[in-house]
């Protein structure tokens, strides 16, 4: 089963670093996507660029409506993800379990919708 691995983080903290703090915490990261990799389970990983980077659309009366910012305005933000393949949730958990972001910010697991958009309308008009 396919699961996306969101982490998200204080940005604010990443500045406050020191250089061999964030040295640190990337060689972390490259172990745990080398892990990934070596275990087959991995199949994307990026990072994002800062939440104050994004633009946020929506449509209201007919108009969209551009917005700059993140869509939440939280403590911790969407920083980056990781899309595995792993055979249950238990797994799944596992992997997010060992992710550096756990330690300092909260990692997400959420199952893959498998299901092509065109087979859930074909559902849907079965009455499925």
């Amino acid at each position: 089963m396919k699961y996306l691995l969101m982490d998200y983080v204080q940005e604010a903290g990443w500045t406050g670093l020191t250089k061999a703090e964030q040295e640190r915490w990337l060689g972390a990261y490259i172990a745990f996507k080398d892990a990934m990799t070596k275990a087959g389970v991995l199949k994307s990983s990026h990072g994002l660029q800062p939440s104050s980077t994004g633009t946020t659309v929506r449509v209201r009366d007919g108009k969209p409506q551009v917005l700059d910012g993140p869509y939440a305005d939280s403590k911790e933000q969407f920083g980056g993800f990781h899309f595995i393949e792993a055979p249950d949730l238990d797994a799944a958990i596992a992997w997010a379990a060992r992710s550096p972001t756990a330690l300092h910010g909260v990692v997400e697991v959420r199952p893959v919708m498998d299901m092509k958009l065109e087979d859930l309308l074909a559902s849907i008009r079965a009455g499925a």
